[in-house]
């Protein structure tokens, strides 16, 4: 089994690792002042949180408009132009005096973006790492994205409260800047994946010969609607315990290390298909107890220990890499990482507005029970070999 120092000599893995570290802190930063600069403007929870979690569900938008090019652009100059598209929109919103429009359409831009970025990247990263050190490799972005967002809300909070949240924002354009200097000089030319030029007919092709296959349909729905429903409990947090809500992000994030370690270093390839579903009731069983009154140490205890649970998204991922031609790879992982993504959106969103009915520790429960409900109805079908790869071009 491949150790991370082999990891890091791999040519190109680090550079990219770099990159997308860098990314992560950046669009952590420009979120946070963003939310901050509109709250200031309109007083308003509700426009606040729509400002820096907006992207996510524009994400939705992108799946059925640019996937395509994920696959049809040369991977190095994708990254790059993403990464200098990101410093654009980011810098468009530090403009003083932008109208509440033109900030939604610059949102829009950002999320359509971030919608390719995703299949770009793990497309890329399965061409630099072979088929079995992929699951590795992966297991150390995601590592490194949450270190980045807390290092990114760290500096965030330090750059709004020393600068401007404008200022802040350009910081993040900088940063960004950064992220595509590492890619051009770290990356290699290589060719698209797949032939033809990208568009809206062709993403709605390949999406629908994705979804059309029961094995793929049955993981991305594993991928998507489990955790999503898990990330809503998360998002209670602050209103469940607003005294402990840090120490309850923290257990958190240590969880998501461990089962990210577990499963990416330590898990022998002949169990993974095997704990799919054990990881993904672990991920959601523990915040059942939080209906009932729980001391804040057993609280911290569940939720650090459901948070190993989100290892079954690398397995997962594995398993769609299995399923999937590599000519429509980046199409594939990118419709993972945006519906994802979209998810955890809906999961929070989903999750505020059963709290507004029911005490929030009840509402965490339920979403929990949710989240098992779906997990005990994809597990048979979990359960089955993968397949043969089916081509999809």
């Amino acid at each position: 089994m491949s150790t991370y120092r082999e990891l890091f000599r791999t040519p190109e893995f680090t550079p990219l690792f770099a990159g997308t570290s860098v990314a992560v802190a950046a669009r952590t930063l420009s979120g946070l002042a963003l939310g901050t600069m509109v709250y200031a403007a309109t007083g308003s929870p509700l426009l606040a949180a729509l400002s820096m979690f907006g992207p996510s569900f524009a994400q939705l938008l992108g799946v059925f408009t640019v996937l395509s090019a994920a696959d049809r652009l040369p991977p190095r100059a994708a990254t790059v132009g993403i990464a200098c598209l990101f410093a654009a929109g980011t810098a468009t919103l530090a403009v003083p005096g932008l109208p509440g429009w033109g900030t939604a359409l610059v949102i829009l831009g950002i999320g359509l973006v971030s919608s390719l970025a995703g299949g770009v990247r793990w497309a890329l990263l399965g061409e630099i790492l072979s088929t079995e050190r992929y699951l590795l490799g992966r297991s150390v972005f995601n590592m490194a994205v949450g270190v980045m967002q807390i290092a990114g809300f760290a500096l965030g909070g330090v750059l709004v409260a020393v600068l401007t949240p404008r200022q802040a924002l350009l910081v993040a354009a900088g940063l960004h800047l950064v992220a595509a200097a590492v890619a051009l000089l770290g990356l290699t030319t290589r060719p698209p994946r797949a032939p033809g030029r990208p568009s809206i007919r062709r993403t709605w092709q390949v999406n629908g010969r994705l979804w059309a296959s029961p094995g793929r349909r049955t993981t991305y729905l594993a991928l998507w609607v489990p955790n999503g429903l898990v990330v809503g409990c998360e998002a209670l947090y602050v209103p469940y315990a607003p005294a402990s809500a840090s120490a309850l992000f923290v257990v958190t994030a240590f969880g998501m290390l461990a089962g990210d370690t577990f499963v990416g270093r330590f898990l022998p390839q002949r169990y993974r298909h095997r704990l799919i579903t054990p990881l993904q009731v672990l991920l959601a069983a523990p915040f059942l107890l939080f209906a009932l009154p729980l001391p804040p140490g057993l609280a911290l205890t569940a939720a650090g220990l459901g948070a190993v649970g989100f290892g079954a998204g690398l397995l997962l991922q594995d398993r769609l890499l299995a399923q999937t031609d590599d000519e429509v790879r980046g199409q594939a992982l990118g419709l993972h990482s945006a519906g994802m993504l979209s998810m955890h959106a809906v999961g929070a969103t989903v999750a505020g507005a059963v709290a507004e009915f029911l005490p929030v520790g009840t509402a965490m429960a339920v979403m929990a029970a949710a989240s098992l409900c779906v997990s005990a109805t994809l597990a048979a079908a979990l359960r089955r070999p993968v397949p043969a790869r089916v081509r999809v071009g």
